[in-house]
């Protein structure tokens, strides 16, 4: 396989993978028998973000890393530190401000995280 092909099929492999990821993490505790796989994946991003954030910078995510390192050898250059703001330029071709991606980034992320919480915790009632 050459290079070039490797380059497309990783692009699109994390292009597919990240986007999957992140939905996952908005939404799987909405259904039952994904929500302790939702709070796994949900506090593994935080983790993520926090913990590798303290070495990296706040918000580190290695799927944007290596997916940054597979364009840039595409030959792509001037990509943003934000995924979401990637992904909705790429995808939509909507470029919004990135203080208001990271807000909205966060902010929906601490929400499905306290959700994810309440449901995999709160008593049942028998």
């Amino acid at each position: 396989m050459n290079n070039t092909l490797f380059l497309e099929i990783a692009d699109y492999f994390f292009l597919i993978f990240h986007s999957f990821l992140i939905i996952f993490n908005l939404f799987a505790w909405i259904w039952i028998p994904l929500r302790k796989w939702h709070l796994f994946t949900i506090s593994l991003t935080f983790a993520s973000w926090i913990i590798l954030g303290i070495r990296y910078g706040w918000g580190y995510c290695p799927l944007t890393d290596w997916h940054w390192e597979i364009l840039r050898k595409k030959g792509l250059t001037d990509l943003p530190n934000s995924y979401i703001s990637y992904l909705l330029e790429r995808l939509l071709g909507l470029n919004f401000s990135t203080h208001l991606v990271d807000f909205l980034t966060l902010g929906l992320a601490f929400i499905a995280l306290l959700i994810s919480l309440f449901v995999n915790f709160r008593k049942k009632n028998v």
